[in-house]
């Protein structure tokens, strides 16, 4: 098989479809082309070449035509076939025959035929062109040396060698691979031995090289069928049409197919082909096929297709109209809101007359119009045409009637059709027999006519003439359904009866418990009626958590309903209540995040009812899912359904309630693992502002729930980024005050080698030098803030303290010149601060370390005697230092043995 193409042999190995077998091979067709194109000229030569040998040889053109063979004894054909197997068409063999004619006509003339030679040779070509007008099908690519042998694989065949069979049409492929009879005889054994697959591969084959055999594309078509094969069936139909496109059986079984593979569009473009090609006395086919496909098209919701198809039929075949075409054709012009279309087509082919009557009345008896009348009949318009003229001259006013006149055997559904068309319209006059003869219908046999009509009545406000169509249907048992209670809760509640209407809305939530709207609707009026509970109640969730994270519409439609109840339940106060729906619907939309975060909600009941909680997890329970790659593309689909019923804006605001609600109800660790779930969420993290703002919240709860470690981590990030801000500085002391933790002191050391210049640091490194007890460096840290500020009293005061710790130290060398130091600065602070307690209490306390009591006893006893300092937005109580130097002072008269002063002055300022 090694003359086979590559495509041919992937073919007949299975390893690609008939589609992309027949892909490729026009690929290297036209490949193949463009090299022949390109060696155009250099053929050009050996023909001329090939001319000049045929003119020295001394054949007669009538031995020619009868040997049919060339001067090395091979036959034309042969040569064709050759041709035909290196790529060359047949266009080219009919030049070269061409080509060789007229060289043997160039030979003839140059050796002067006889007349008898001439008559010949017209005689042989007139044989010939009568000979190929009269043949329809292609010539054979099978050379003439090859028949002989496709005639023995035949005999082989039917003799039952099959085998050797094979081997033969094997052998003819390799040879003449363009010839389609061997396909065909290897597709017959193939089908003898059972092998069904293998002989449909080859008979592809042979009919892909005989393509114009468009009844062989049919029967493979049906065999395609047989295996279950509808795109190879519609494939070899396509092949049929193209050679026969007005067959409308080949059109009508593609058409199947293709509604088979639910490939809708392409089914009724051929179903419109077939209405094209239908001969006008194809009437009632043309009528069936049109109303089948407006089926269609209705069912896809294509309503403009299938009006333009009921059209077609209705202006080329109006005589054919039936009921049932009627009913069709209304009931797309309704659905598609054209009532006067409809009510024409009802009027035009049903004969309903509707007939518009002038009577005269006194001013008094006068009535508006209902609406527009369509006038059916010529002669009716002529006759109102008639009678304007003496009514607009006459005292009294016209009133138009509009009267109605249905012959019997109309059927029901289309006298409905005209009631809904007539109600739209506004024509109400003839309404009231019609609904008499609605009425007079059973219900539960024509429900569907009262609903469609109770409808119309609704669409145009007419809610009291729809409410006995419907409380009919309510009461029914077959449309004792929910849509039904539906529109009857909808008329109630416009015409105000509110009790009723909230049975009816109940009587829904029943039958539907997944209705949105109605339990939206029922907890709307409830609440007007001044049943919270019970409103409360009707937006019960409506899903369970699993089909939330699995369904994005059911994640949809429960949002909608957590929005509402969260409304409700903050109007009526409930916190914990609307905190639950708010985590409920965060969580919605933080999945993913609050995984990565180890956050996960709960119900619990520790506080007496049950409610949800947020909590942190370990890793290891985070990470138990079956298939988290699973869950989160479903959170991906679900997300993008969350954002479209709230923006990015609107879920941030809720954000921030829940937030803001949890520290309300001093849950401030739920606060934290919100935060921390929330800046896990990329949508919010992106967004500088409100990262920035969420740090904020998580630094301001950690700090409330006194987690002053994790507060210290917000704190660390904020002070790095803003290091000028005294606010931020403020709450580092603050945090790192209560933490009691000495991981600052590195980090302010760092942050000071690339911020030399900033004073807030300095202090706080000296502060920290100081607690540590590197007197020398804090000593350091002070007096450079120190220069750049010396009017600041906490400098002196920070450097006078200094002084005097290191001169409390044991080892020292000149504790005199330290202590003069020190206290010359600690007056200076006096000076600067001004007497106060607060001035008076650090003299006094610094005395008090040294030793010095007497003179320690005297700046106690001012404080004593001055007011407490008097800040904004700080309590008196919190400024005042008197109770401290009480105690101070009590300490000292205890340890001179002086108890009655000590505990005077306990009882005196001590005393709560």
């Amino acid at each position: 098989m090694s003359g086979f193409s590559p495509e041919l042999i992937d073919y007949l190995e299975g390893k690609i479809s008939f589609e992309e077998f027949e892909r490729r091979r026009e690929e290297r067709k036209s490949r193949e082309k463009d090299g022949e194109n390109a060696s155009a000229e250099e053929n050009a030569e050996d023909v001329e070449a090939s001319s000049s040998s045929k003119k020295a040889a001394t054949k007669s053109p009538s031995q020619d035509e009868t040997d049919g063979e060339t001067s090395d004894g091979v036959s034309k054909s042969v040569h064709r076939v050759f041709a035909s197997m290196l790529g060359e068409n047949e266009e080219e063999e009919e030049e070269d025959e061409e080509e060789e004619e007229e060289e043997e006509e160039e030979e003839e003339t140059t050796e002067q035929p006889t007349a008898g030679d001439v008559f010949v040779l017209e005689m042989v070509l007139n044989r010939e062109t009568k000979k190929m007008m009269k043949e329809k099908r292609p010539r054979s690519k099978l050379p003439r040396a090859l028949r002989g042998l496709m005639g023995e694989a035949n005999i082989r065949f039917a003799r039952g060698e099959r085998e050797e069979a094979i081997l033969m049409c094997m052998e003819i492929i390799r040879q003449a691979p363009l010839a389609h009879e061997p396909f065909s005889t290897l597709a017959m054994i193939y089908e003898d031995q059972g092998d069904m697959e293998k002989s449909l591969q080859f008979e592809l084959i042979a009919a892909h090289l005989n393509p114009s055999d468009t009844e062989e594309w049919v029967r493979l078509a049906e065999m395609s069928l047989e295996q279950d094969n509808i795109k190879q069936a519609i494939f070899c139909y396509t092949k049929a049409l193209k050679y026969d496109p007005t067959n409308v059986r080949y059109l009508w079984e593609r058409s199947s197919l293709y509604e088979q593979l639910g490939e809708h569009k392409m089914a009724m473009d051929g179903y419109r082909r077939i209405l094209n090609l239908l001969s006008p006395s194809d009437g009632e086919r043309f009528m069936q096929l049109a109303r089948d496909m407006a089926k269609s098209y209705y069912e896809a919701n294509d309503v403009t297709s299938a009006i333009e198809i009921i059209e077609e039929a209705f202006t080329k075949h109006q005589s054919l109209v039936s009921m049932e075409d009627v009913n069709i054709a209304a009931e797309l012009y309704i659905s598609s809101k054209q009532y006067d279309k409809a009510l024409a087509v009802i009027t035009d082919f049903a004969g309903i007359v509707l007939e518009k009557k002038v009577s005269e009345k006194s001013p008094s008896e006068e009535k508006e119009d209902t609406g527009a009348v369509v006038q059916t009949q010529e002669s009716q318009e002529a006759a109102t045409d008639n009678q304007s003229q003496p009514v607009a001259e006459s005292s009294t006013a016209a009133v138009e009637k509009v009267s109605c006149c249905i012959p019997e055997g109309v059927p029901i559904d289309i006298t409905v059709k005209l009631m809904v068309c007539l109600v739209h319209l506004n024509i109400l006059e003839p309404l009231s027999p019609l609904l008499t003869t609605l009425v007079e219908q059973n219900p539960e046999e024509m429900g569907d006519l009262y609903l469609d009509v109770a409808e119309a009545f609704l669409d145009v406000g007419e809610y009291k003439s729809a409410l006995p169509l419907l409380s009919s249907l309510v009461c029914s048992e077959r449309y004792n359904l929910a849509v039904v209670w539906l529109r009857h809760a909808e008329c109630l509640k416009a015409l105000g009866h509110m009790e009723r209407a909230a049975e009816s809305y109940a009587k829904v939530v029943d039958l539907a418990p997944l209705h949105l709207d109605a339990r939206i609707s029922l907890s709307t009026l409830q609440q007007q009626l001044g049943r919270p509970e019970k409103a409360l109640e009707a937006l019960e969730p409506m899903y369970d958590p699993d089909t939330l994270a699995q369904d994005a519409n059911a994640a949809q439609q429960e949002l909608k309903l957590l929005l509402h109840r969260s409304t409700l339940l903050y109007s009526q106060g409930k916190m914990y209540g609307y905190i639950d729906t708010l985590l409920t619907m965060l969580a919605m939309l933080l999945k993913v995040a609050m995984s990565r975060a180890q956050v996960c909600l709960i119900s619990s009941s520790k506080s007496g009812e049950r409610h949800l909680y947020l909590i942190k997890v370990s890793r290891d329970k985070i990470s138990d899912n079956d298939d988290q790659e699973t869950a989160n593309c479903d959170a991906k689909a679900i997300f993008a359904v969350l954002t479209s019923v709230l923006t990015k804006d609107d879920w941030w605001n809720l954000l921030l309630k829940a937030i803001y609600s949890l520290c309300d109800l001093s849950r401030y660790k739920e606060a934290e693992l919100l935060v921390d779930s929330s800046l896990e969420y990329y949508s919010f993290y992106d967004d500088r502002q409100k990262r920035k703002e969420l740090e904020y919240f998580g630094l301001s709860a950690a700090i409330l729930d006194k987690n002053f470690r994790k507060a210290y981590n917000y704190i660390r990030i904020m002070v790095m980024e803003n290091v000028n801000k005294p606010q931020l500085w403020n709450i580092f002391n603050q945090v790192t005050m209560q933490s009691q933790d000495v991981r600052h002191h590195r980090f302010c050391l760092r942050l000071m080698l690339k911020n030399p210049d900033n004073h807030a640091l300095c202090v706080l490194n000296g502060h920290n030098a100081f607690v540590s007890g590197s007197f020398k460096h804090a000593l350091g840290q002070y007096v450079q803030a120190f220069r750049v500020n010396p009017d600041e009293p906490l400098y002196s005061l920070c450097i006078g303290l200094t002084f005097i710790h290191m001169a409390s130290q044991k080892y020292v060398l000149k504790r005199h010149a330290l202590l003069v130091q020190g206290f010359s600065f600690l007056h200076r602070y006096l000076d600067l601060r001004g007497p106060c307690q607060e001035s008076f209490y650090n003299l006094g306390r610094g005395l008090h370390q040294l030793g010095l009591l007497h003179l320690a006893i005297h700046y106690y006893q001012k404080v004593l005697e001055l007011p407490p300092l008097t800040l904004e937005g700080i309590e008196t109580d919190q400024t005042d230092l008197r109770r401290d130097t009480a105690f101070n002072l009590s300490l000292i008269y205890q340890s001179s043995g002086n108890t009655r002063m000590a505990q005077k002055m306990l009882y005196t300022y001590a005393v709560v």
